[in-house]
């Protein structure tokens, strides 16, 4: 008697098991490189993201300030709006 292997259909990596290894083997730090270099393209393969030198990339918006142990604000961490 054979056992049938059910997936659930709303999984993040997929329903079927080659979406599901697909999902394992892609880059996962490729997105903001300015180069990306994969080596082989089996399970065994190696990406190497690679950022120029001086592309400084701001995540988030500014720090606008918090509180100091007296209560009151303190200024903001980036007053000038560099980045």
């Amino acid at each position: 008697m054979a056992q049938e292997v059910k997936y659930n259909t709303s999984h993040h990596a997929g329903g079927t098991p080659e979406a599901r290894i697909a999902s394992r083997l892609r880059n996962s730090g490729g997105e903001e490189a300015d180069h990306v270099v994969q080596k082989g393209s089996g399970p065994t393969r190696v990406f190497h993201n690679i950022h120029n030198p001086g592309s400084a990339r701001q995540h988030g918006a500014d720090n606008k300030g918090e509180p100091g142990i007296d209560n009151k604000m303190r200024g903001p961490a980036n007053t000038r709006g560099q980045y």
